[in-house]
């Protein structure tokens, strides 16, 4: 414990200047963009049936098809770690949203949203569509 009274500004120095060991060209860099979502083709999306979004998905996005199922009438698509930024943004352009606590990206497929307790997998016929043979 210090005892002495006297004024300790006087003790304070200033901090030297902090130097990056980073190239100056990083330095410089400006961050990544995030992507883009067009909104006007997410509103649409949403609105899409399920049997419109799994042909969706099946022709524009066949990586999510084989992920895709069908939970009721809603679409699910699960991952086992997170995904990029590219990834969301084109779920979230499909008419996706995260589901925080099934962890789990879902699409309403035109149903309006209602707030459950209860697993949807034990009520309704989930299915996963890729798994179907082809007609």
């Amino acid at each position: 414990m210090k005892t002495n009274t006297q004024n300790q500004s006087s003790e304070l120095k200033s901090r030297p200047e902090q130097f990056t060991t980073a190239p100056a060209a990083e330095q410089t860099a400006e961050p990544a963009a995030l992507p883009q979502i067009d909104f006007k083709r997410r509103r649409a999306n949403r609105a899409l049936n399920t049997q419109r979004v799994v042909a969706l998905l099946r022709s524009e996005a066949p990586d999510f098809f084989n992920l895709a199922e069908v939970v009721g009438q809603w679409v699910w698509i699960a991952f086992k770690d997170k995904q990029p930024r590219e990834v969301t943004a084109s779920l979230a352009e499909f008419g996706f949203h995260w589901n925080k606590k099934r962890q789990t990206w879902q699409h309403p497929c035109g149903q309006p949203m209602q707030r459950r307790q209860a697993d949807p997998r034990g009520k309704y016929r989930a299915y996963f569509p890729a798994d179907a043979k082809p007609a």
